[in-house]
């Protein structure tokens, strides 16, 4: 699966968010590009993406030139319903209408709850501009575009001072993009400001960024969008990292792995608790050897490997169906690869895994394989569907 990291290093806003996906994915232009201009009406303006700088950093900026900026007509649209309404009528790519309109609804309950009016009666002073209306359709058609993703965030830099609204001077973060991220991680460094605004804190809502995601993945691109500020002693950027998980690996993830030593149980006793910790929801697998003990006694080592949230229940239920009066269990990071289930049917079941290096094995399902009429049916019918799986 896709990651995509976003580095807050000036903040994050919607321009900001386009130009860095944009910049990192450039096969997405014209499809964006499309949809901003699908929303927005011909006389209003250029849609544009630049190269500059911010600070001593290349970045890209994503614009709206307006050809009328004081027209008035131009706030026309602040309501929550108008809006919503504009962007269900406009003819968008696949998807986009519905994640647009998602952001938007975040920010209008924020709203809602913040000035306490109902969420039709909502009026977006903060996105009343036909560029920030912009900005909320574009990052709609990347995230649709990009289809299942996961997102991360970096610490946020809270900002601080006042900034001006159709409200009045309201201190940073605003009202609404500290209404939004509650629960995101915050950092200061100093530098004042707005550094998210409520577009950007809707975005990231919507995508559910979270702090980290472990496991190992290849870096494939990367972008920087630029803000319209000038920051003192470092860029206002937003970074995008692109990651792909590596040459058919699933991502990292951890489990708990259990272990006990069973000196004191018949084989049927043992084979029976094996199969009812085998059975708790949340093992993966379960692993029983022979060994030697204390006083040359033989004894059962069991490996009962988990996943993380269930290690509770997995101890529980460990010492409840085997006389070990004591356990131990450590957390374990793991890589898998990616696989899945083909075949069926007529034939067994195969499982696919991809390897590191693009090429697939198979495996046919051994349940499937117990009506053989012998070993060397049973071969036979293994052999045939792996190979109508693996190339």
């Amino acid at each position: 699966m896709r990651l995509v990291h976003l580095d807050t290093v000036g903040g994050i806003a919607g321009d900001m968010f386009v130009a860095a996906m944009l910049d990192a994915l450039p096969r997405l232009r014209a499809r964006v590009l499309a949809d901003v201009c699908a929303v927005l009406p011909t006389s209003v303006g250029t849609v544009d993406l630049a190269e500059g700088m911010s600070g001593a950093v290349r970045a890209l900026r994503f614009t709206v030139a307006l050809d009328h900026p004081h027209d008035h007509a131009a706030h026309a649209l602040a309501g929550y319903a108008d809006i919503m309404a504009r962007i269900a009528a406009a003819e968008l790519a696949d998807g986009t209408a519905h994640h647009a309109g998602a952001i938007l609804k975040i920010l209008a309950q924020a709203e809602s709850r913040i000035h306490n009016v109902p969420l039709d009666h909502v009026h977006f002073h903060e996105i009343a501009d036909w560029d920030s209306l912009a900005d909320v359709v574009g990052a709609g058609s990347i995230i649709a575009a990009l289809g299942e993703t996961l997102w991360t965030v970096s610490e946020l830099p809270r900002g601080g001072g006042l900034v001006r609204t159709q409200h009045g001077m309201l201190p940073v973060p605003a009202p609404a993009t500290a209404a939004i991220l509650s629960g995101f991680a915050w950092r200061d460094d100093g530098v004042g400001g707005e550094r998210v605004t409520p577009t950007g804190a809707a975005i990231l809502r919507h995508v559910g960024a979270a702090p980290r995601v472990g496991g190992a993945r290849l870096l494939v691109a990367d972008g920087t969008g630029a803000g319209t500020r000038d920051l003192p002693g470092l860029p206002n950027i937003l970074r995008a990292l692109i990651f792909e998980e590596g040459a058919g690996e699933n991502p990292s993830d951890r489990v708990a792995v259990v272990s006990f030593d069973i000196d004191d149980m018949t084989g049927e006793e043992l084979a029976d608790a094996a199969e009812r910790i085998r059975q708790c929801p949340g093992v993966l697998d379960v692993s029983m050897a022979g060994a030697v003990g204390k006083k040359g006694r033989p004894l059962a080592w069991f490996r009962v490997m988990a996943r993380e949230d269930a290690l509770d229940a997995v101890r529980v239920v460990c010492l409840q169906q085997s006389s070990t009066i004591g356990l131990r269990w450590r957390i374990e990071e793991r890589v898998v690869l990616a696989r899945e289930e083909r075949g069926g049917g007529d034939g067994p079941r195969v499982k696919a895994a991809r390897r590191p290096d693009g090429s697939v094995t198979a495996k046919a399902e051994s349940d499937d394989l117990r009506d053989a009429r012998d070993l060397a049916d049973r071969r036979r019918r293994q052999h045939d569907a792996e190979q109508g799986v693996a190339p």
